[in-house]
């Protein structure tokens, strides 16, 4: 269930930025957000099926990706202010 959940969100704030026209304009934080998030869930594949270094450093690229959409949510800059 828990999968079912994240993919409905997921696919709802795709949706939202497409239907929102937020591509342009200072919503770049907000497409910024779904990539990371993005990078995110791929890196939990990762830690999840990993083993050794591997695992190791995929998980510390989630800890990573967490804590940059925390200060992306914050600022409201994505890409370090390029978006």
């Amino acid at each position: 269930m828990p999968h079912i959940i994240d993919t409905l969100l997921l696919l709802s704030g795709i949706i939202l930025v497409l239907q929102g026209s937020w591509l342009e304009g200072d919503y770049g934080w907000i497409v910024t957000k779904l990539i990371i998030l993005l990078a995110y869930i791929i890196l939990g594949v990762i830690v999840m099926r990993g083993s050794g270094v591997k695992r190791w450093l995929a998980f510390i690229g989630t800890l990573s990706c967490y804590g940059y959409i925390i200060a992306v949510a914050v600022t409201k800059q994505g890409f370090l202010g390029l978006l």
